[in-house]
């Protein structure tokens, strides 16, 4: 493999904090967690319908006059930004990829305050992240009072929905779907000038890049998390690519080759030595010896081949983590992996990690 390529989603491979809840729930408090869990699960709805036009994630788009009624800025966005950590293992895991030689991207739906933040404390350079252009002095010329009045109106209204009824379920797209698509636009604010970086836009950015290098598909490594990653890990798994689904929810799981759970990423970099020496077959060989002899491995990590691990990682032998081959599995083996995902995933993300 002359050239190696890795892209990664941001919020959960890298960092553990979803910034724009975060963002929403220092400015607002619980109001403002509420505000964005309720538009986040609207965009878990219409994205699983394949509305057209629609990309998960858009959530970002859909926040945007929210932050702008609340006279939120793009300063604020960054200081949030500034409390955010690095999952464990990811700035040794870029150490390392980066002395064998690969190139390391970021693909995230986050706005580019919060991405650019992470990528630079992990040396990926501004260039090789693709992120949610955000450009909130813009968009607040755009708020006239009609807007404003809209928005803390609709705001009211979805504050006071349960989200575990589904009449409420209904009833709150109803009343989401006349915000945005309706009396926003009618009032002279466009939602969805603001272009998510989610979704197909993920993946079309993936292959752009690649087409860039002068690398095939087959040859790079995607890795994700969540309903906004699962067209990008389906583009790649589909090309004979290697799609690694890292602590993931049911939307991604089912579209990545191999599994990764943990409270640690380092971990992957026995996938990606894998790759590099035998492309997909063997990450997927390696996984699955993990699953089905990682006990083993652990109790006796001196007799672990050399093909399965790299020496760098033995001395954190220890710590919990599973590779699953979800190629091979079944639905209920799929149904197990997601169950374990979760439980990894609620561990290193807390509250970000019931998001979809």
């Amino acid at each position: 493999m002359e050239r190696k390529l890795i892209f990664f989603d941001l919020e959960g491979p890298l960092s553990p904090q979803d910034n724009a809840y975060e963002v929403m729930r220092t400015h607002l408090g619980a109001e403002g967690a509420k505000i964005f869990e309720r538009i986040s699960k609207y965009d878990d709805i219409i994205s699983l319908e394949g509305r057209e036009g629609y990309e998960p994630g858009d959530t970002l788009a859909l926040l945007v006059p929210f932050l702008l009624a609340h006279g939120i800025t793009a300063e604020d966005i960054r200081k949030v930004s500034e409390q955010a950590g690095l999952v464990s293992g990811s700035r040794f895991l870029c150490d390392k990829l980066r002395e064998r030689g690969w190139k390391i991207y970021i693909i995230s739906t986050s706005y580019e305050q919060h991405a650019l933040n992470i990528g630079k404390k992990l040396g990926i350079p501004a260039e090789n992240v693709v992120c949610t252009k955000l450009n909130l002095d813009e968009r607040r010329k755009e708020m006239s009072e009609k807007v404003f009045a809209l928005v803390h109106k609709y705001e009211r209204e979805i504050l006071e929905m349960p989200l575990t009824e589904e009449g409420s379920l209904k009833r709150l797209c109803e009343r989401l779907d006349a915000l945005f698509f309706e009396e926003l636009p009618a009032a002279g604010f466009e939602v969805f000038e603001t272009k998510v970086v989610g979704g197909e836009r993920k993946a079309s950015a993936l292959r752009e890049i690649a087409e860039r290098e002068g690398v095939a598909l087959e040859d790079v490594i995607a890795v994700g998390d969540s309903i906004t990653d699962f067209k990008m890990l389906d583009a790649v798994r589909r090309s004979g690519g290697l799609a690694v689904v890292f602590n993931g929810n049911e939307y991604a799981v089912p579209y990545a080759s191999v599994g990764l759970a943990s409270t640690d990423i380092r971990f992957l970099l026995i996938l990606c030595d894998a790759f590099a020496a035998g492309g997909k077959k063997e990450a997927l060989d390696v996984a699955s010896a993990w699953e089905e002899r990682g006990d083993a491995f652990r109790r006796e990590p001196e007799s672990i081949p050399e093909r399965f691990i790299p020496n760098e990682l033995l001395a954190f032998i220890k710590t919990p983590f599973f590779f699953h081959n979800i190629e091979r599995a079944d639905e209920r083996k799929k149904e197990e992996i997601v169950s374990i995902h979760k439980d990894f995933r609620v561990r290193v993300r807390k509250s970000a990690g019931l998001l979809g």
